[in-house]
């Protein structure tokens, strides 16, 4: 069965709460290259294609490397992160997976303020839900199409 909803032309009141979101985070006291960081991470652990060529991109613009991109998959086994998108990284799969052990909470209260922790979880949750609606409703033309910037 084809499932052939063209979402983002379809949904544009449901999508509203989402890109206010969105909005919402890009005014945040996280550092823009973390956000991209957590939401292509998640992306990655949900195998939304669409997302990781989005936010590859954008995080590319806001200045991450290659490399880090790379070993984004294997962060724990790499010395390029600071403890701060460690914990940043660790919440987001923890928040992802729906099981955030309190060592997770502890670590990520060390390095994020509460606002902060509040705007990263939304971070989290917001990212999980597009991948959701990419993922229901796929259009493999669209993957590889997007510009860094093109939503703001």
């Amino acid at each position: 069965m084809e499932q052939s909803i063209n979402f983002m032309e379809k949904g544009q009141n449901a999508l509203k709460s989402l890109f206010s979101a969105g909005a919402y985070l890009k005014k945040s006291l996280i550092e823009r290259k973390l956000l991209e960081l957590v939401d292509f991470r998640v992306s990655q652990i949900n195998g939304c294609a669409y997302c990781l060529d989005m936010h590859s991109k954008d995080a590319r613009a806001h200045g991450e490397t290659e490399q880090r991109l790379y070993a984004l998959s294997a962060w724990r086994e790499t010395s390029f992160f600071t403890d701060r998108e460690r914990a940043a990284l660790a919440w987001a799969e923890a928040v992802t997976a729906a099981n955030v052990p309190e060592t997770t909470f502890k670590r990520v209260r060390e390095h994020f303020s509460e606002e902060e922790l509040i705007d990263l979880t939304l971070a989290v949750t917001n990212i999980n839900t597009w991948n959701r609606f990419n993922i229901a409703f796929p259009n493999p033309d669209a993957v590889g199409t997007y510009q860094a910037g093109q939503f703001g």
